[in-house]
């Protein structure tokens, strides 16, 4: 196989045509008051499986041959790619295993097994998506079954840069720039594929999670190489991959897109903004790319149009208390510190009185030794009402007797609060 071409988007978008339905490109009067620009969403979170992904996926198992079909597909996800290959099996009329790890939410294997339509068997293996990988991996070794590529195929990128060929479309025109989020790069490499040959005027920036940005890693290293174990933060898991394909970078080395790194945290303020006040529904993922347009720095001028990919709404409804935690800690309204209390009467009515402000609210407590009968130390969450009450709470914590101690991200104590 080769890389992809234009023509070859071109084909896939005729392949899906009746298939799936175009996805809305709506404009966001929002992100465009706040940052001066003429923005504009194009909801791929609106798709039958809530993401992008059954793009590239049908565009592979369409081009099957009819020796291949017969022999089944498979594939390893624990989100996204599974439903988008299910929906894929379900219109072409081919069988599949789709291989899922044991932490594969209940909700998603029954939604894989409706949208697959009786053609889809699914195996729970394993409690990492890469036991899952390897498990699929050799299904397909000894049955014969085509891998269905989540990003790292010539196929799936084409599938995806039918995303850019829809939005231009829609839009009438070029945008000034689009910015899409960046896990594996099978997304950002099929709108590249297509916009380098029909729309080079339009900046391409990606947008990929600080935690887990292996695709600036790769170009760092003129290769895809891993992410340590230490260096993964799963916050976006849609977007939260290891090492970036080895197709998907060949097509992002060729034509050098802008990469920025975002912070968890304003991908959790973009995600509560997007629902607050648009309605949207995102999982992280589907924010990561909004969230870029947030950053400093990015040099668009006022009043450009920008297409943003809202990539998926596959959001578990049991993450919002993490999501308002991070977005409270990125914004500077909550703050965690271990003080050293004295084991004596009062001890913490002074505290209350003397150093908690009038609106500070203290949202943990919890004493985490005590090895003394004089002291014990406690592990205080203190949410603000603003970021800039944290100078005046500081000075106090100073002025007090007590031995307080900042807790911050970089702090080994600080996955206790998560």
């Amino acid at each position: 196989m080769e890389l992809p071409t234009a023509a070859d988007v071109d084909r896939a978008a005729t392949r899906l045509a009746g298939v799936i339905a175009p996805t809305p490109l709506q404009h966001n009067a929002r992100l465009s008051a706040l940052l001066g620009l003429d923005v504009w969403l194009k909801r791929e979170d609106l798709q039958p499986v809530r993401s992008y992904k059954v793009r590239g996926a049908y565009n592979l198992i369409d081009q099957l041959s009819e020796e291949a079909r017969a022999r089944g597909v498979t594939c390893a996800s624990a989100g996204n790619h599974a439903q988008g290959v299910a929906l894929a099996c379900a219109r072409a009329g081919v069988r599949a295993r789709v291989h899922l790890p044991r932490t594969t939410p209940r909700q998603k294997r029954e939604r894989i097994q409706v949208l697959g339509a009786g053609l889809v068997e699914t195996v729970i293996i394993g409690d990492t998506y890469d036991e899952a990988a390897a498990t699929s991996a050799a299904y397909a070794a000894s049955s014969g079954a085509t891998p269905v590529a989540a990003f790292d195929d010539p196929r799936t990128i084409a599938g995806q840069g039918t995303v850019a060929a829809e939005l231009i479309g829609q839009l009438g025109a070029p945008p000034d720039a689009v910015v899409v989020p960046v896990g594996g790069g099978g997304l950002i490499a099929g709108m590249l594929t297509h916009l380098a040959e029909r729309a080079p005027g339009v900046r391409v920036i990606g947008a990929e999670p600080a935690g887990a940005a292996c695709m600036a890693a790769a170009v760092a290293a003129g290769a895809p190489v891993e992410l340590g174990l230490d260096g993964l933060d799963g916050f976006v898991d849609g977007a939260a991959v290891r090492k970036a394909g080895a197709w998907t970078f060949d097509v992002v080395r060729r034509h050098s897109p802008d990469l920025v790194a975002v912070p968890e945290g304003l991908v959790a303020v973009e995600m509560l903004d997007l629902y607050q006040s648009d309605g949207i529904i995102a999982e992280p993922a589907g924010a990561l790319a909004s969230a870029a347009l947030r950053l400093e720095g990015l040099d668009l001028a006022p009043g450009s149009t920008v297409v943003v990919i809202v990539s998926g709404g596959n959001n578990d409804v049991s993450r919002y208390a993490e999501v308002v935690e991070r977005a409270l800690v990125y914004e500077g309204l909550k703050h965690y510190f271990l003080v050293e209390f004295p084991q004596e009467p009062g001890a913490l009515r002074r505290f209350l009185d003397e150093v908690l402000g009038p609106d500070d609210d203290i949202t943990l407590f919890e004493y985490v030794k005590r090895s003394n009968r004089e002291t014990g130390p406690a592990l205080v969450g203190i949410e603000l009402q603003h970021a800039a009450d944290l100078a005046g709470l500081l000075a106090r914590m100073e002025s007090s007797p007590l031995r307080v101690e900042v807790v911050g991200p970089e702090s080994p104590l600080f996955r206790f609060v998560r």
